[in-house]
This record gives C-alpha cells, sequence and structure tokens, in this order.
C-alpha cells in the first residue's frame, strides 16, 4: 500500500460569514463562498495553486456539525505557530495548545479552537 497525503478535508460550521472572516483573518488568504441551498462551502486556496490539499469549510445542518474534541483533526502548515496563534483569538478563536516542540526533527505544533469551536492544529519546522 501506498502512503496517504490528504486529498481533501472539510471544516463544519455554524456560521458560514463567521467562519470565513476566521479563516481569512488568521491565515491572509481569501476563501470562495458557495451557496448551493441547504449547503453552504467556503473553499480554501489549495490544490489548484500549488499550496497543498484542497479543502473547505462545510455547512449543513443534517450532515456536519462542530466540535471541540472530537472528529479529525486537520493540520495546517504555517512558517511559525506562534505567529498563527497571535492572531487567532483577535480573530475570535481560543488558543488550546500554545506553541509545543514535537521534537527537534519535526518541529513545532500547537491547536487552536476555531469561531465555531473546531479543534484546529498547527505546524511548522520552527
Amino acid at each position: 500500500m501506498k502512503n496517504v497525503t490528504v486529498g481533501w478535508f472539510e471544516i463544519p460550521v455554524n456560521d458560514m460569514d463567521r467562519a470565513i472572516s476566521f479563516y481569512q483573518k488568521v491565515f491572509n488568504c481569501t476563501l470562495q463562498k458557495m451557496d448551493m441551498g441547504d449547503f453552504k462551502m467556503a473553499m480554501f486556496p489549495g490544490e489548484a495553486e500549488g499550496s497543498g490539499a484542497g479543502g473547505s469549510l462545510v455547512s449543513h445542518k443534517d450532515f456536519y456539525k462542530s466540535s471541540e474534541l472530537a472528529g479529525p483533526l486537520i493540520y495546517f502548515s504555517c512558517e511559525d505557530v506562534a505567529d498563527v496563534l497571535g492572531i487567532v483569538e483577535k480573530a475570535g478563536g481560543k488558543v488550546q495548545i500554545e506553541k509545543k516542540m514535537i521534537s527537534p526533527e519535526y518541529g513545532y505544533m500547537g491547536v487552536f479552537l476555531d469561531s465555531e469551536g473546531n479543534r484546529i492544529a498547527l505546524h511548522s519546522l520552527s
């Protein structure tokens, strides 16, 4: 079996506009909002721009629910975990784990709750 890489991710949200605002502030990017009736989506820049796996924020009352403790934990790569965590609370989230060394060879990690109550992780080499 080949190594499997992330091909797509979805982050459940309760308030799409609030979540878009949060992620655009935290990651200094633009999300593309799509409204398909009772299903809403906001796509992260990514695969199309050659910057990693694609993914989106998603909202549908019957299929998605945000969670602080359950479900998958998505790691976003960044230049410095501390810099991104420094933006989280100003953008409406909450830092759960400050920048912490995994090991010298694997770098650092941190975890925050987004504006919707999802647990999201960060990784950097420095």
